[in-house]
């Protein structure tokens, strides 16, 4: 079992150097040990107020209409002929004015169709090759009815687009903005494919639902790209969009029943002024590749130094300068929700200028592979974050995964962070979905708790690993740290307590903050602090008195600490630590916390020659008896 240890060990720090390269370079995938959860095996059972997935009926899928008596429409430049009842042809219009099934090719120069009907009745648009476009207002446009939807017809390349001006534009909120405009549900399915560009406003706008179960689909949009008041929903089909606002928004926030976003399948290229995905309420993502670049990317990012983010502890800003900074500045989010994110399946690849993967509340991921750089936090939630499964790859962040409470079960999780690697903040933060300073305020400090009792977890942080207001709770699992080399930071930081029962934990980092976990520990850990700093790649090790490796590390950093724990150190055993293959110094082990320098045990916090400015003794101020005594004098 030591054996399997230390491999294990060594093979968790060679993966963590490599996080240190190329940041464009996929990541590898996990080894069939590492601790991936299958599809089948995915866990939502924690979480709470999982979003609902999407309702879907046959109708959404129907694309055989060659059965139900259509009427044609075939546009011919500047006019428009009609095979069949239900639809009026003048002058630079078609109006639909009874339900059925409508097959609409040709070319409109500069014209619009419009679907008026009962709102007990249904509408079926057949997209056969045409080509809308109206210069003076949406192309179509959907005014009435209970469902309209739009068939891709197989084979065929269709195009709507509207004009930069509007005739009749106006203030309301249900006024038509966008190339195809309905207030109706909308469902748009098929193999054919289609090509919106709202060159006034939004691309395709449905201000109830709107689903989308299959085609090729490329919107080119001023402002928001694909929009539904209510809900949107994806079945399937390949989705692009380039939008100088949101890429794919609802926006009903006054009904708690609607106003999500509910994706299972389906390939999605998303390019965004600002967020990718913005949910008025909840996202459930249960599949579907995700390619998401939101305002520019993680390089158009903030440029910080230290805790300068308003809402870190010690940040230098002040609440003015945050909100004159948060108003000035548009949302540019990768995925961003009111309440709740689920991930349960999926491969997302995220570049944000702003957070990856924020929620005013709660975020669960369960499943899935997540690829994120960004510009500000990796994933952020003001309430909660669960990890159950799944593999995260943060390779760029200011602040890595950051919430008032964060749970780890199980996955792969590798990260790097300018700033701190994992965070249980304090205060408020103004990255809010409302965009308003203070409006989402984090759990009191003291609450705050990250708990780690399965999975994998490798932090490559400039400032502190482990970062917690509250307290650290850890029963199981494999943490590797590799911490700050500045002495204003730890590979472990705690206002309360960290207890830690289980597990195995290496954390390496600058002597000037270095802290253990804490005396009430049932699991034994050591922190042992070197004279000078170590090079980065210098292998420690732990050997018992038979010469065999209990547990090793090859910190990607230079260091000065290291912290060890694990369940094969055991109390009252003589242990002997080698760094760069020469032995440094001999122990017992007689309690839960050992405290050592290279002279021997000592009883509290060791600073050396070299470390922290040369002050031993030097103290926190944040309590005793926790992981961050004094050394003896």
């Amino acid at each position: 079992m030591r054996t399997k240890i230390g491999c294990a060990l060594l093979c968790m720090a060679t993966v963590l150097a490599a996080c240190n390269g190329d940041s464009s370079t996929p990541p590898s995938s996990a080894p069939a040990d590492s601790g991936a959860v299958s599809a089948a095996a995915v866990n939502t059972t924690n979480v709470a107020g999982e979003p609902e997935k999407a309702a879907y009926k046959d109708s959404d899928f129907a694309t055989d209409w060659t059965q139900e008596n259509p009427v044609y429409i075939k546009l011919n430049g500047a006019a428009a002929t009609i095979e069949g009842t239900g639809a009026k042809a003048k002058d630079k219009s078609v109006a639909i004015t009874s339900p059925g099934t409508y097959v609409v090719s040709g070319t409109w120069e500069d014209g619009q169709i419009t679907v008026e009907v009962a709102d007990t009745e249904k509408v079926r648009l057949v997209l056969n090759g045409a080509d809308l476009t109206n210069k003076s207002g949406a192309a179509l446009y959907i005014k009435e009815a209970d469902k309209a939807t739009i068939v891709l017809q197989e084979g065929t390349t269709n195009k709507i687009s509207d004009g930069a001006n509007y005739a009749a534009a106006g203030t309301s909120d249900d006024e038509p903005n966008s190339a195809v405009y309905s207030k109706a549900d909308l469902t748009l399915t098929g193999t054919g494919s289609l090509i919106v560009r709202g060159n006034y406003n939004d691309g395709l706008t449905s201000k109830d639902d709107l689903k989308i179960t299959g085609g090729t689909i490329e919107i080119h949009a001023v402002d928001d790209g694909l929009l539904g008041r209510d809900q949107v929903a994806v079945k399937d089909g390949t989705i692009a969009i380039e939008a100088g606002g949101d890429g794919i928004k609802t926006t009903n926030d006054t009904d708690s029943s609607k106003g999500s976003i509910a994706i299972e399948g389906g390939s999605f290229r998303i390019k965004a002024g600002s967020d990718g995905l913005q949910s008025a309420a909840a996202i459930r993502i249960d599949g579907g590749t995700y390619d998401i670049v939101a305002g520019g990317g993680s390089a158009n990012g903030a440029v910080r130094t230290g805790n300068d983010r308003p809402g870190s502890r010690g940040g230098p800003n002040t609440a003015q300068q945050q909100q004159t900074a948060t108003e000035d500045s548009p949302s540019t989010k990768g995925i961003k929700a009111a309440t709740t994110i689920l991930v349960t399946s999926g491969t997302l690849t995220i570049d944000s200028r702003d957070d990856a993967v924020h929620s005013n509340g709660s975020i669960a991921i369960a499943g899935g592979e997540l690829r994120i750089t960004s510009g500000d936090d990796g994933i952020h939630a003001d309430t909660s974050i669960a990890i159950t499964g799944g593999t995260i790859d943060i390779a760029k962040s200011y602040e890595g995964i950051e919430s008032s409470e964060i749970t780890i079960t199980d996955g792969i999780i590798r990260l790097v962070a300018s700033d701190d690697g994992l965070n249980i903040a304090g205060g408020n933060d103004g990255s809010s979905v409302g965009g308003r300073p203070g409006q989402n305020n984090f759990t009191a400090a003291s609450q705050g708790k990250l708990v780690i009792s399965g999975g994998s977890l490798t932090v490559d942080a400039a400032g502190d690993g482990l970062d917690s207001n509250g307290s650290i709770d850890m029963s199981g699992g494999t943490v590797i740290v590799n911490g700050p080399t500045s002495s204003g930071n730890g590979a472990l930081d705690y206002d309360g307590t960290f207890t830690i029962s289980g597990g195995t934990l290496i954390a390496a980092g600058s002597a000037g903050m270095a802290m253990a976990p804490s005396e009430q520990s049932a699991g034994r850990s050591v922190l042992m602090t070197f004279s000078q700093t170590k090079a980065a790649g210098t292998a420690v090790e732990l050997k018992d008195g038979s010469g065999n490796v209990v547990v090793s590390a090859t910190p990607s950093k230079a260091y000065q600490t290291v912290v060890f724990s694990s369940p094969a150190l055991k109390q009252d055993t003589a242990y002997t630590l080698y760094a760069g293959g020469t032995k440094i110094v001999d122990f017992n082990i007689s309690g839960s916390v050992t405290w050592l320098n290279e002279s021997g045990v000592t009883s509290g916090r060791s600073v050396g020659p070299g470390g922290a400015g040369g002050n031993p003794g030097m103290n926190r101020g944040r309590g005793t008896g926790t992981g961050m005594e004094r050394p003896a004098p």
